[in-house]
Order: C-alpha cells, then sequence, then structure tokens
C-alpha cells in the first residue's frame, strides 16, 4: 500500500487519563476510500483511538498521520482542516437551534461576513443524498434520540470532509434507518471518502465495513479484511476467548390468575398514547415492539409518571391511582432506566457513589445524615455484582466507557428493588460482555418476584427476553402475541403493515 492509498496511519500511540493507561502502543492502517471498523467491547480503547483521529485527544506518545501530513497538536478544529470530522455517541448538538441550523453551524453562507440566503436549498441538496426525512426547521430539542443522531451524520457530511469517524452511528436508529445510513455510507465510499466506523453492532459491521481493527484491553489485537470475518470469529477476538454467547433461560411466565404489579386500561396521554391496555405480572418480562415513534418510551414515562394520563386508568397492586408523578411513582416501587442514560439517567459531574445511592438515600441515612460505611458496602456489592470496571467506589462515571456507565445506571434501580423496573433499550451502545451481563441481570430480576418492562429497538433482544410482546403503532398496542410465537421477520413485517394501514386511513374531521 503507498502513502497515497492511506487515509489514516497511527504509529505507536498511547494515551492515559489519571494514571490508567486507555492506549498502549496503537499501530493501525486506515486505506482511503474504505469503510474500517473499530471493534472491542466497552473499555477496549476504539472510541478514544477514534477521538485522537478526530482531534478531541492528544495521544501521549506515537504519531499520526491524515493523507501523508504528519499531525502534532490535533484539536477539533485543526482535524476539520485536514477533512476530518467525528460524529460523536454523545451528540454534540445546539438544542434550542433549528435542524438547519444545526447541520451548518459555523458553515453558514455569508459574504463578507453578512449571513445570506441559500442554506434552506443545501440542505435539500444534502437530505436527497442521506433521505432522512428531517424537518429543516424543527428545533433540535424537541427531537428523538434517532432523529438527533441524523442531524449530527448530516452535519459532518455537510462539511465535506474526506474522512468521517462515526461512533456507534446506529445506535438509536432502527433496522431501516441503519439500513438508509448505510447506503448514505457506501454513496460516500464511491465518492472517494473514508467512513471510520466504530460501533458494537457485528452484523452491521460485517454487512458494510471493508476492513477490521479488533482492539482488547487498549491494544489493536489484528487488523484484517472484513470478507474473511464471521460474527463468532470477531467475538472471540473481542473477548480473548472462544465464545459462546447465549439468550439466558426465562423463568415460567406467571398465569393470568397471578394479579398484575401494574396494570393500564384504556390510557391515553398527550404525548400520542390512545387507549393503552397493558398488564405486567410479577416475575414477567413483558417486550413492547415498535418502530421509533410508536410510542413504547411514552408507556414507560406514563408508568413512571413523567408524562401525565389524559384519560383512562392506572392500577398498581390493584388500587386505582392519583394522577402520578415520578415522587409518587417511585414511592409505590416502579423503576425506570431511560433511553438516554447521559442526560436522564446518571449525573456525569458525580462519581459510582452518589449515582448508585441517589434514588434510594433514605436507607443508607438517619434523619437526614447518610451512613457512609453503608452507603460504600452496598456500593460496592453492586460493583461486584455488575462487574463495573473500574471498581472503584469513586470513580469518575464520566470517564467510564458506556457499558460501565450502564451498569452503574442500573445498579441504582437494583438497590431499590423495584416492583416494577422498566427498561427502555438498556444494551444500547454497550460491547457483547456487558450486553451478555444486562440480560442475565434481567432474568434474574424476573425470577426475583420483579415486574418487568422491556423496550429495545432491537427486536430479537425483546422476542428472545421476554414472555409476552405487544406490539405498537401510532401510540396504540395493535396486537399481543407470546414472545416464543414470533420472529424477527414476523414482528417487523406486522408493524409495517400496520403502520402502513394507518398511514392510508383517512382523517377524520374533528366534530
Amino acid at each position: 500500500m503507498t502513502a497515497t492509498d492511506i487515509a489514516v496511519r497511527v504509529q505507536g500511540v498511547a494515551k492515559s487519563f489519571g494514571g490508567a493507561r486507555i492506549l498502549d502502543d496503537i499501530h493501525v492502517q486506515i486505506a482511503a476510500g474504505t469503510v474500517h471498523a473499530l471493534v472491542g467491547e466497552n473499555g477496549a480503547g476504539k472510541s478514544s483511538l477514534g477521538k485522537i483521529i478526530g482531534g478531541y485527544y492528544v495521544p501521549d506518545e506515537g504519531d499520526v498521520t491524515v493523507h501523508g501530513t504528519r499531525v502534532t497538536r490535533f484539536t477539533p478544529r485543526d482535524a476539520l482542516g485536514h477533512g476530518v470530522a467525528m460524529i460523536h455517541q454523545e451528540l454534540q448538538l445546539a438544542p434550542e437551534l433549528t435542524v438547519l441550523q444545526n447541520v451548518f453551524l459555523g458553515q453558514e453562507s455569508n459574504r463578507a461576513g453578512i449571513l445570506v440566503k441559500g442554506d434552506l436549498e443545501r440542505f435539500h441538496a444534502l437530505e436527497a443524498t442521506c433521505d432522512f426525512g428531517l424537518d429543516p426547521q424543527a428545533r433540535v430539542a424537541g427531537l428523538r434520540i434517532a432523529e438527533r443522531q441524523k442531524v449530527e451524520i448530516m452535519r459532518a457530511i455537510a462539511r465535506d470532509a474526506r474522512i468521517i469517524i462515526m461512533d456507534e452511528p446506529t445506535s438509536s436508529l432502527t433496522e431501516d434507518e441503519a439500513e438508509r445510513l448505510h447506503g448514505v455510507i457506501r454513496r460516500l465510499r464511491g465518492q472517494g471518502k473514508t467512513v471510520i466506523y466504530v460501533s458494537h453492532y457485528l452484523d452491521h459491521i460485517l454487512a458494510t465495513c471493508d476492513n477490521v481493527t479488533i482492539m482488547r484491553d487498549g491494544r489493536v489485537v489484528r487488523t484484517a479484511p472484513i470478507a474473511g470475518e464471521t460474527r463468532k470469529s470477531l467475538v472471540d477476538s473481542m473477548l480473548g476467548q472462544e465464545s459462546d454467547i447465549l439468550w439466558p433461560d426465562l423463568p415460567p411466565a406467571p398465569g393470568a390468575d397471578v394479579a398484575p404489579v401494574v396494570e393500564l386500561r384504556g390510557v391515553s396521554t398527550a404525548t400520542g398514547l390512545r387507549g393503552i391496555d397493558l398488564t405486567v405480572r410479577p416475575g414477567e418480562i413483558v417486550g413492547l415492539v415498535g418502530l421509533v415513534g410508536s410510542g413504547r418510551t411514552e408507556i414507560a414515562r406514563a408508568l413512571f409518571g413523567a408524562d401525565p394520563i389524559t384519560a383512562g386508568d392506572y392500577l398498581i397492586g390493584g388500587e386505582r391511582q392519583k394522577p402520578m408523578t415520578v415522587t409518587r411513582a417511585i414511592a409505590a416501587g416502579i423503576s425506570l432506566v431511560p433511553e438516554d442514560r447521559r442526560k436522564q439517567g446518571l449525573v456525569l459531574t458525580q462519581t459510582t457513589r452518589p449515582n448508585i445511592s441517589l434514588a434510594t438515600l433514605g436507607a443508607v441515612s438517619r434523619w437526614g445524615v447518610i451512613d457512609r460505611a453503608a452507603e460504600t458496602l452496598r456500593v460496592r456489592d453492586m460493583i461486584r455484582h455488575f462487574g463495573i470496571v473500574p471498581g472503584h467506589v469513586d470513580g469518575k462515571v464520566l470517564r467510564y466507557s458506556g457499558g460501565n456507565q450502564q451498569k452503574v445506571l442500573l445498579s441504582k434501580w437494583a438497590v431499590a428493588r423495584p416492583r416494577l423496573l422498566i427498561l427502555d433499550e438498556p444494551s444500547r451502545g454497550v460491547d457483547i460482555g456487558a450486553r451478555q451481563r444486562i440480560h442475565e441481570f434481567i432474568v434474574e430480576t424476573a425470577r426475583q418476584g420483579v415486574a418487568v418492562l422491556l423496550i429495545s429497538s432491537e427486536i430479537e433482544e425483546v422476542i428472545n427476553l421476554s414472555h409476552r410482546s405487544c406490539l405498537m403503532s401510532e401510540g396504540r398496542i395493535f396486537a399481543e402475541e407470546p414472545s416464543s410465537s414470533l420472529t424477527l421477520e414476523s414482528a417487523l413485517h406486522r408493524v409495517f403493515l400496520e403502520q402502513n394501514r394507518n398511514a392510508m386511513q383517512p382523517e377524520v374531521a374533528p366534530s
């Protein structure tokens, strides 16, 4: 491979934070005009390597060369100057601005420094390439996570970068949306651009990438053409051992004669739910299956008291509830692991200890004074139970990998011993090892008699980890099936069929 064929060359790169070495002697060559994957468990160093190439981290040792030019004090601005743009897993958007403004932020059309019209035409041209269906005038704060991720992707493409680093770009997308993104990636490759694809979704990598670099414990295990790889070969290299990843066995489903922990009867909300009937019994895992925007998260928020119920009844333990609030829901034993752990679940300025204790401080305090010994003992138990790395009671959660952040969030509600545990995208953006532990935790929780409501964009996850599946579209549950009777293909077919049926129905004029 000649120098002109190489988009990025990393030689002997090392990086440490707080005495912990996160990258050690990294050597990677990324060919120009290819899609190159970086894979590994959480904490393997793949995102950190991406951030060094993107100018967000400065290596302590080693060299980075971009299109033949050696870079030293690299910053994100310098990286853009060299044609490198990065799409972060933690989205970097201005929520109060519109989609259009975010896409062209810092690149607005201007004449002699004065803003002029023209960005809308540029946006439509970009949308023709991406086919994301975004409203350019919509305020980003009002968008769902999946839509925000699309804005971030469009912004990177708008900068006409020659090298685009994508860190978990499909983590918030449905399979259909992910395939559209992969179509965009293929078009970018056809234009001679280089895409560095950081992901835990091995099927996406096998289908989309040309080459793969596998990392473990801050080191490169190997780099190889994707054509010779399988899902198992990637996992084996990531884990350093033969893998045998299985779905855990579910406990027996409770009978219909067992009283539900929670029940919704004809519930509607201002957020789009319409006539929701739902029951979840102790020891039962109920899954919600639907596309983004179908109302899955809205059910979770209504149960947790985050969104008010405008019609229908909400029962806990058979008793009809007054208007629910988050405080009342927690007191009633309802817990929610939200889909956005960084913005809705964790306090990133705090350490592991307060993040685990935050929702249950009353259990380790008296007269408003926290018993530090009892709190520390409880937190250490959770660190061991979930295998949180690093295993420090006062570790900085902000610096943790996505999988370990998610384990901290799960620990917060595990210590609460809830009656109902609601899990919204519990394994999003986590590696294979962390995902396996999370799946085991879900089943363990049900075995202890806790009712579990599971929401996941990965339909196979819902089907394999739940007793019953509720299929949703347009804010309604339109079908309920034993999960064992569903497949990924049959569930998707029914959801798309229902969505198309809804789209074809004529609007009813208000009376």
